[in-house]
C-alpha cells in the first residue's frame, strides 16, 4: 500500500494532484487565483475494488503509483498531514498516463 494513514474503501482512490502551472507558455507568472486546477495526479492509495451485484469482487484497474487524468472538479479535497489530496471513485478517472 502506501505510507498514508488512510485506507480507501470499495472502488475509491486517493490522488495527489500535480502542481498547478505557475507560468503561462509565454512566460507570464500567474497569481494563485488565476492558476488552473490540475487534472493530472498520482495515485497514492487505492481500495480493494467494488462488489458486483452477485457479490464477487471486481478488482481495481488503477494501482498505487499510476499517473492519472481526471475531471477538473472530480473528487473531494482532503488534507492529510499538511498535504492536499483528492479522494474519488475509480470511475472518475479518465485515463492512466
Amino acid at each position: 500500500m502506501s505510507k498514508l494513514k488512510i485506507k480507501p474503501l470499495s472502488d475509491r482512490i486517493v490522488v495527489q494532484p500535480a502542481e498547478a502551472e505557475e507560468t503561462t507558455k509565454g512566460g507570464i507568472i500567474l497569481p494563485d487565483t488565476a492558476k488552473e486546477k490540475p487534472v493530472e495526479g498520482t495515485v497514492v492509495a487505492a481500495g480493494p475494488g467494488k462488489k458486483s451485484d452477485d457479490g464477487k469482487l471486481v478488482e481495481m484497474e488503477i494501482k498505487v503509483g499510476d499517473k492519472v487524468l481526471y475531471g477538473k472538479y472530480s473528487g473531494t479535497e482532503i488534507t492529510i498531514e499538511g498535504e492536499e489530496y483528492l479522494i474519488m471513485r475509480e470511475s472518475d478517472i479518465f485515463a492512466i498516463v
